[in-house]
Protein backbone atom coordinates (compact mmCIF):
# COMPACT_ATOMS: atom_id res chain seq x y z
CA UNK A 1 0.00 0.00 0.00
CA UNK A 2 1.65 3.97 -0.90
CA UNK A 3 2.62 5.85 1.99
CA UNK A 4 -0.03 8.88 0.34
CA UNK A 5 -2.66 6.04 1.06
CA UNK A 6 -2.32 5.91 4.09
CA UNK A 7 -3.64 9.18 5.76
CA UNK A 8 -6.45 9.75 3.87
CA UNK A 9 -8.00 6.51 3.78
CA UNK A 10 -7.02 6.37 8.01
CA UNK A 11 -9.25 9.79 7.95
CA UNK A 12 -11.94 8.52 6.36
CA UNK A 13 -12.59 5.59 8.02
CA UNK A 14 -12.27 7.35 11.42
CA UNK A 15 -15.05 9.52 10.04
CA UNK A 16 -17.43 6.59 9.41
CA UNK A 17 -15.73 3.01 10.03
CA UNK A 18 -18.77 1.03 8.78
CA UNK A 19 -19.15 3.07 5.12
CA UNK A 20 -14.92 2.43 4.93
CA UNK A 21 -15.77 -1.35 5.87
CA UNK A 22 -12.07 -2.02 5.87
CA UNK A 23 -9.06 -1.75 7.76
CA UNK A 24 -6.24 -0.54 5.79
CA UNK A 25 -6.63 0.32 1.84
CA UNK A 26 -6.57 -3.28 -0.35
CA UNK A 27 -2.82 -4.50 -0.77
CA UNK A 28 -1.74 -5.35 -4.15
CA UNK A 29 -2.48 -9.73 -3.64
CA UNK A 30 -6.09 -8.93 -3.60
CA UNK A 31 -6.04 -6.71 -6.07
CA UNK A 32 -4.64 -8.91 -8.43
CA UNK A 33 -6.95 -11.36 -7.44
CA UNK A 34 -10.04 -9.41 -7.51
CA UNK A 35 -8.82 -8.23 -11.26
CA UNK A 36 -7.39 -11.79 -12.42
CA UNK A 37 -10.46 -12.30 -14.58
CA UNK A 38 -10.72 -8.78 -16.33
CA UNK A 39 -8.36 -7.98 -19.73
CA UNK A 40 -8.92 -5.12 -21.95
CA UNK A 41 -11.56 -7.10 -24.01
CA UNK A 42 -13.94 -6.84 -20.96
CA UNK A 43 -14.89 -3.22 -22.22
CA UNK A 44 -16.06 -0.50 -19.65
CA UNK A 45 -15.45 -1.53 -15.96
CA UNK A 46 -17.78 -0.17 -12.92
CA UNK A 47 -16.13 0.25 -9.90
CA UNK A 48 -18.28 0.54 -6.69
CA UNK A 49 -16.17 2.02 -3.73
CA UNK A 50 -12.54 2.50 -5.50
CA UNK A 51 -11.61 4.23 -2.13
CA UNK A 52 -7.84 5.41 -2.87
CA UNK A 53 -7.77 2.90 -6.17
CA UNK A 54 -5.91 0.10 -5.32
CA UNK A 55 -8.26 -2.57 -7.64
CA UNK A 56 -8.16 0.92 -10.09
CA UNK A 57 -4.53 0.51 -10.85
CA UNK A 58 -4.64 -3.06 -11.12
CA UNK A 59 -7.43 -2.71 -13.58
CA UNK A 60 -5.39 -0.44 -15.68
CA UNK A 61 -2.53 -2.95 -15.19
CA UNK A 62 -4.45 -5.68 -16.78
CA UNK A 63 -5.60 -3.32 -20.08
CA UNK A 64 -8.72 -1.56 -19.39
CA UNK A 65 -8.21 1.75 -20.56
CA UNK A 66 -8.71 4.31 -18.21
CA UNK A 67 -11.65 6.24 -20.01
CA UNK A 68 -13.45 2.94 -19.96
CA UNK A 69 -13.82 2.70 -15.88
CA UNK A 70 -16.19 4.68 -14.68
CA UNK A 71 -15.64 4.96 -10.57
CA UNK A 72 -18.53 5.48 -8.26
CA UNK A 73 -17.46 6.39 -5.13
CA UNK A 74 -19.15 8.27 -1.69
CA UNK A 75 -16.50 9.73 0.64
CA UNK A 76 -15.92 12.90 -0.87
CA UNK A 77 -11.96 12.57 0.12
CA UNK A 78 -11.72 9.82 -1.91
CA UNK A 79 -13.31 11.43 -5.00
CA UNK A 80 -11.22 14.54 -5.17
CA UNK A 81 -8.16 11.71 -4.82
CA UNK A 82 -9.49 9.73 -7.65
CA UNK A 83 -10.34 13.00 -9.95
CA UNK A 84 -6.91 13.66 -9.69
CA UNK A 85 -5.09 10.16 -10.11
CA UNK A 86 -7.47 8.37 -12.95
CA UNK A 87 -8.28 12.05 -15.09
CA UNK A 88 -9.50 10.08 -17.92
CA UNK A 89 -11.93 7.85 -15.88
CA UNK A 90 -15.62 9.01 -15.21
CA UNK A 91 -15.86 9.75 -11.64
CA UNK A 92 -19.03 9.96 -9.77
CA UNK A 93 -19.62 11.31 -6.15
CA UNK A 94 -22.76 8.99 -5.68
CA UNK A 95 -24.37 6.40 -2.89
CA UNK A 96 -23.39 2.61 -5.27
CA UNK A 97 -27.37 2.05 -4.33
CA UNK A 98 -28.49 5.05 -6.08
CA UNK A 99 -27.15 3.06 -9.49
CA UNK A 100 -30.76 2.13 -11.14
CA UNK A 101 -31.30 5.93 -10.71
CA UNK A 102 -29.10 7.57 -12.80
CA UNK A 103 -27.84 6.30 -16.22
CA UNK A 104 -24.27 5.78 -16.38
CA UNK A 105 -23.93 4.61 -19.97
CA UNK A 106 -26.05 4.66 -23.02
CA UNK A 107 -25.50 1.94 -25.46
CA UNK A 108 -21.97 0.56 -23.72
CA UNK A 109 -22.83 -1.90 -20.90
CA UNK A 110 -20.32 -2.93 -18.67
CA UNK A 111 -18.49 -6.04 -18.90
CA UNK A 112 -18.04 -6.15 -15.37
CA UNK A 113 -18.46 -4.21 -11.89
CA UNK A 114 -15.75 -4.79 -9.04
CA UNK A 115 -17.14 -3.89 -5.34
CA UNK A 116 -14.61 -3.08 -2.76
CA UNK A 117 -18.18 -2.35 -0.45
CA UNK A 118 -18.80 -3.31 2.88
CA UNK A 119 -21.56 -5.20 1.89
CA UNK A 120 -21.61 -7.20 4.95
CA UNK A 121 -22.53 -4.26 6.93
CA UNK A 122 -24.99 -3.02 4.83
CA UNK A 123 -28.53 -4.04 5.76
CA UNK A 124 -30.42 -6.70 2.66
CA UNK A 125 -32.35 -4.02 1.02
CA UNK A 126 -29.01 -2.02 0.09
CA UNK A 127 -27.58 -4.87 -0.65
CA UNK A 128 -30.41 -6.02 -3.53
CA UNK A 129 -30.44 -1.93 -4.68
CA UNK A 130 -26.84 -2.34 -5.41
CA UNK A 131 -26.89 -5.86 -7.03
CA UNK A 132 -30.08 -4.61 -9.04
CA UNK A 133 -28.07 -1.62 -10.36
CA UNK A 134 -25.05 -3.19 -11.31
CA UNK A 135 -26.76 -6.13 -13.32
CA UNK A 136 -28.59 -3.37 -15.05
CA UNK A 137 -25.48 -2.19 -16.38
CA UNK A 138 -23.97 -5.45 -17.23
CA UNK A 139 -24.06 -7.62 -20.54
CA UNK A 140 -25.42 -11.07 -19.61
CA UNK A 141 -21.86 -12.66 -19.74
CA UNK A 142 -20.77 -9.74 -17.42
CA UNK A 143 -19.74 -10.19 -14.04
CA UNK A 144 -19.58 -8.60 -10.58
CA UNK A 145 -16.65 -8.94 -8.66
CA UNK A 146 -16.95 -8.83 -4.58
CA UNK A 147 -14.00 -8.76 -1.83
CA UNK A 148 -14.98 -10.07 1.52
CA UNK A 149 -13.14 -10.48 4.84
CA UNK A 150 -15.65 -12.50 6.09
CA UNK A 151 -15.63 -16.90 5.67
CA UNK A 152 -18.37 -16.62 3.35
CA UNK A 153 -19.71 -14.94 0.67
CA UNK A 154 -21.18 -11.67 1.76
CA UNK A 155 -24.39 -11.71 -0.30
CA UNK A 156 -27.37 -14.03 1.47
CA UNK A 157 -28.03 -16.99 -0.83
CA UNK A 158 -31.79 -16.14 -0.50
CA UNK A 159 -30.66 -12.30 -2.24
CA UNK A 160 -28.87 -14.69 -4.46
CA UNK A 161 -31.92 -16.29 -5.49
CA UNK A 162 -34.55 -13.49 -5.72
CA UNK A 163 -32.17 -11.85 -8.15
CA UNK A 164 -31.26 -15.28 -10.30
CA UNK A 165 -27.84 -14.80 -9.18
CA UNK A 166 -25.21 -17.40 -8.19
CA UNK A 167 -22.10 -17.07 -6.43
CA UNK A 168 -18.56 -18.44 -7.14
CA UNK A 169 -15.29 -18.16 -4.83
CA UNK A 170 -12.43 -17.42 -7.02
CA UNK A 171 -9.60 -17.13 -4.41
CA UNK A 172 -8.22 -15.74 -1.48
CA UNK A 173 -5.33 -14.48 0.29
CA UNK A 174 -3.60 -14.19 3.32
CA UNK A 175 -1.70 -11.57 1.66
CA UNK A 176 -3.73 -8.25 2.79
CA UNK A 177 -4.55 -6.95 5.95
CA UNK A 178 -7.31 -8.36 6.86
CA UNK A 179 -7.02 -11.55 5.12
CA UNK A 180 -9.27 -11.68 1.69
CA UNK A 181 -11.62 -13.93 -0.52
CA UNK A 182 -13.21 -12.55 -3.84
CA UNK A 183 -16.27 -13.96 -5.08
CA UNK A 184 -17.69 -13.74 -8.65
CA UNK A 185 -21.19 -13.34 -8.79
CA UNK A 186 -23.10 -13.93 -12.41
CA UNK A 187 -26.52 -14.51 -13.72
CA UNK A 188 -27.53 -18.08 -13.20
CA UNK A 189 -27.95 -19.95 -16.77
CA UNK A 190 -31.04 -21.24 -17.26
CA UNK A 191 -31.47 -24.99 -16.81
CA UNK A 192 -32.72 -27.10 -19.70
CA UNK A 193 -35.67 -28.81 -19.08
Amino acid sequence: MPAADILPFLLSWIRNPLRVAAVAPSGTAVATLMTQEITAKTGPVIELGPGTGPFTYALLERGVREQDLTLVEYASDFVRLLHARFPHARVFWMDATWLEKYRLFENAPAGAVVSGLGLLTMPPHKVVAILSGAFSYLRPEGAFYQITYGPRCPIADSILDDLDLQATCIGHTMRNVPPASVYRITRRKPTAT
